[in-house]
């Protein structure tokens, strides 16, 4: 039975610069598609990513990843903005891998674009007002 998931892969310092998707490939014969990467060398790594194969292979694979040491995050989850706590202080909008928020006009109001995001709760940490959430 073949699967097909959307997940985030946050890579912490000493993995960063290893071959992890390269052995995910070859090892474990999955297949996967980056949606979006950001990578700060010598420091950390977030690689959002479609991963696919046989059942078997992606737990194999993924269990690879955690012993690893790779946080793995699911992309079934939303984020929100609580529009009543937004300061528009902009934090969120430097934090953001996938620019899924912007300043918007001369009020410099922040624009939160959902397509966009990958929900890797960068922002729910960033923000001081507290108000991002996750939501399953």
């Amino acid at each position: 039975m073949s699967v097909s998931r959307r997940i985030v892969l946050r890579f912490p310092r000493p993995l960063v610069d290893q071959p992890i998707i390269y052995k995910l490939v070859k090892d474990y014969n999955l297949m996967f598609n980056i949606l979006k990467a950001s990578v700060t060398p010598k420091e950390e790594g977030l690689l959002a990513l479609e991963l696919s194969g046989t059942q078997a292979d992606y737990n194999r694979g993924v269990q690879f990843l955690t012993e690893a040491g790779v946080e793995i995050q699911p992309i079934g989850k939303d984020i929100f903005r609580d529009e009543d706590l937004c300061t528009h202080c902009g934090a969120c909008v430097t934090m953001c891998p996938t620019d899924a928020f912007h300043i918007e006009g001369r009020a410099r109001w922040i624009r939160f674009d959902a397509e966009k995001c990958i929900a890797c709760g960068i922002c729910i940490k960033a923000c001081p007002a507290r108000a991002m959430e996750m939501t399953i």
